[in-house]
């Protein structure tokens, strides 16, 4: 019988709040055992020492451990609206924007020396962006030097997949073969499905993936839906029963970590994403009977 797999809640679910340590608490009481926290400045002020200090506190003396960040994409409050300005971008040819991303990143990072965790997820470039090889330069300089940072603090970088022309499968891979940095992945459900699709993207990835973000869409948006829901509004259409076999490929190699919206449309959000984990492991792909001629 397999062992389960870990489960995991991302602060995304939240991250329109301050994250506080009563949210914390409250994923630990809905059975999470870890969480991954988003660095978005209106939900976790990364660069707060008190804001760190505190939440120190909590995570020592709880159960709850910190599984991974999620690097900051926006520097403004207001997800990137203020302008491409506040875009953290690894990947911007010019040298002092890109110092400058590199230096916002290192003080997410830094949270590491109060509040160990494992893995910083990391997106190449931004939403929509182009390939380019003077980009993947750009990145690769960013990395290697991010890479060497985050060692030093026990922590390993995780590149997603995202929807962009930098960050498929694919492109990805080219990447770690254009490079000496070897970096694993974490699996974005939802971006592959507004791609090539779940199981062609896992097929490239799947060796290289440690960590996963677990979430549901149309096929169109990213819409970070809870995986199997039903009802106006709120269905994906990501085959379930075949992404969890997919996932029970590979056992052990990653946790079972949500990255979910809150619609407001639940009174118990983490109590709902925790069932939901229990019924995504629930899932086996029908057995069929071989076609005989």
């Amino acid at each position: 019988m397999p062992q389960p797999m870990q489960k995991v809640i991302s602060s995304h679910l939240a991250v329109g709040h301050r994250l506080t340590t009563s949210w914390l608490q409250k994923a630990e009481r809905a059975g999470f055992s870890a969480v991954e926290v988003f660095c978005a400045p209106q939900h976790f002020d990364y660069r707060n020492k008190t804001v760190i200090s505190d939440l120190g506190s909590w995570f020592r003396d709880s159960e709850l451990k910190l599984h991974s960040l999620h690097a900051p994409m926006y520097v403004d409050d207001i997800w990137g609206r203020s302008g491409p300005h506040t875009h953290v971008n690894i990947t911007e040819r010019k040298k002092p924007e890109r110092i400058q991303w590199v230096d916002e990143i290192k003080r997410a990072l830094d949270v590491a020396e109060t509040i160990p965790f494992r893995y910083l997820i990391q997106h190449l470039g931004v939403g929509e962006q182009e390939f380019s090889e003077h980009s993947l330069d750009a990145a690769f300089n960013s990395l290697e030097e991010l890479q060497i940072f985050a060692g030093q603090l026990g922590v390993e970088i995780l590149l997603e997949n995202t929807p962009n022309e930098l960050a498929t499968g694919a492109r990805l891979e080219l990447f770690n073969n254009m490079t000496h940095l070897g970096l694993n992945y974490c699996f974005d459900t939802g971006h592959a499905h507004l791609g090539a699709g779940v199981a062609h993207e896992f097929g490239i990835m799947g060796k290289r993936i440690r960590s996963l973000h677990v979430h549901d869409n149309d096929g169109k948006e990213d819409a970070h839906l809870l995986p199997l829901a039903s009802g106006d509004n709120v269905a994906g259409t990501i085959d379930w029963h075949e992404t969890m076999d997919l996932f029970r490929s590979r056992p052990g190699q990653f946790p079972l970590l949500l990255e979910l919206r809150d619609y407001e449309t639940s009174a118990n959000p983490l109590a709902e994403a925790q069932s939901t984990c229990d019924r995504l492991e629930e899932l086996r792909t029908p057995y069929k009977e071989p076609q005989h001629d």
